[in-house]
């Protein structure tokens, strides 16, 4: 009888498991050497360093969603090379490191366009893509008129966002702590660009934070710093919105800023270039 009930706890186990969003990151390439963290960090000491990676991140839903926050960048991209990346395989290989494959991609979620986000749409070309109206309208309108600067977008990005939507695969969300996927929220962000989010993942009694680049690394958090003030429209308010994911997180391991290497050793590694949160 003992051993029946061993079973049907483990049994009970993988199920309530199995009902529960899971939440991935994955790295498509770092910096080849480390970088001061000043250019991250408002007034950090020239002297300390970080390890810069690159990722995107996986969500897999019980109802059999496989969900991306984001997307990387393609390598034929002159921004790509131009900022030195290094170590670069490309997201969609990534993934099948998972066994997943392009078509299995139902959604991504858009945190902001800057190229080394949103680059890699075209190679999931099943994904319906939702983003901030108010991001989505100023890069492909305001952003290219004269007087503005419509630094880290690159073009032939506004060109494919601009065929999704009128494929009708582009979903514009309009405001904060709006719920689009079941367990998924998205919420303002700190103006990164224009109008930049992150996301919320449940997962069970967890809540994972995507910060997307409204954290770009640990020492944001821990120091509740901004970047530099070329990175932010609003300094105030990316620390606001630091606070605020403080609150809504879990706890402080589920905060889950946008390039910063440490994240990889921090969590179970699947295999070199992804490890999983929950």
């Amino acid at each position: 009888m003992k051993y029946l009930f061993f079973w049907m706890t483990v049994f009970y186990s993988f199920a309530v498991a199995a009902q529960h969003n899971e939440v991935y990151v994955l790295k498509y390439a770092v910096l080849k050497d480390p970088s001061p963290v000043s250019n991250w960090v408002k007034d950090a000491p020239d002297k300390d360093s970080v390890s810069i990676s690159f990722h995107f991140w996986l969500i897999k839903c019980p109802d059999g969603k496989k969900i991306l926050v984001d997307a990387g960048c393609r390598m034929d991209l002159p921004n790509a090379v131009d900022f030195g990346l290094t170590d670069y395989k490309r997201p969609d290989s990534v993934l099948l490191s998972l066994g997943i494959t392009t078509e299995e991609i139902t959604d991504i979620i858009v945190s902001h366009p800057h190229w080394d986000h949103i680059d890699g749409l075209p190679l999931f070309p099943h994904a319906t893509v939702w983003m901030q109206k108010k991001d989505y309208t100023h890069y492909v309108t305001d952003a290219w008129q004269e007087g503005n600067k419509p630094g880290g977008i690159a073009p032939r990005d506004m060109e494919y966002l601009l065929q999704l939507n009128m494929a009708g695969k582009l979903k514009l969300v309009e405001g904060d702590n709006l719920e689009i996927i079941k367990g998924i929220t998205v919420y303002h962000g700190s103006r990164h660009t224009f109008d930049s989010q992150h996301v919320a993942v449940q997962s069970g009694n967890n809540r994972v934070m995507i910060t997307g680049d409204d954290v770009w690394i640990y020492d944001n958090l821990q120091t509740m710093q901004p970047p530099p003030a070329f990175a932010t429209m609003d300094a105030k308010g990316y620390v606001r919105n630091m606070q605020r994911m403080k609150t809504l997180a879990s706890k402080p391991d589920y905060i889950l800023p946008g390039h910063d290497a440490r994240i990889f050793t921090r969590f179970p590694a699947v295999n070199n270039r992804v490890v999983r949160i929950l």
